[in-house]
């Protein structure tokens, strides 16, 4: 398995870290946890919005990823991208928990960017 398809099987996983960092609280109420989660406010609501957002932004991703394989593109270039985008993924949910709105937006910009450059990548190859 390459470097890319293990980041994306990361970026899988970074949606149950973001909400993980949401449920660290002693009053979480497994009963109901959708509606708990969105009864939260600050970094718990913020955490919650990152993992909603990382569930988003993972068909993309991987989509790129399986599609500059199919299309036999530059492992080096396609690893290096999705290692760039679980990065840019891992910076955007600090940003996100810890309320810097205007970095977030530029992460987010970013990992969008590597994104569709694997599809560049792929249909320049």
């Amino acid at each position: 398995m390459t470097i890319a398809f293990w980041c994306v099987v990361i970026v899988g996983i970074l949606p149950y870290v973001a909400v993980g960092i949401a449920k660290m609280d002693k009053g979480y109420d497994n009963n109901a946890p959708r509606d708990w989660l969105a009864s939260r406010e600050g970094k718990q609501k913020r955490a919650y919005s990152a993992h909603l957002n990382s569930f988003e932004a993972f068909p993309f991703f991987a989509a790129g990823v399986i599609v500059a394989h199919l299309a036999t593109a530059p492992a080096n270039i396609v690893n290096a991208l999705a290692v760039a985008f679980v990065l840019a993924r891992i910076v955007y949910i600090w940003c996100y928990v810890t309320d810097r709105a205007s970095v977030r937006s530029i992460i987010w910009v970013i990992g969008f960017g590597l994104t569709v450059a694997l599809f560049v990548v792929a249909g320049i190859h």
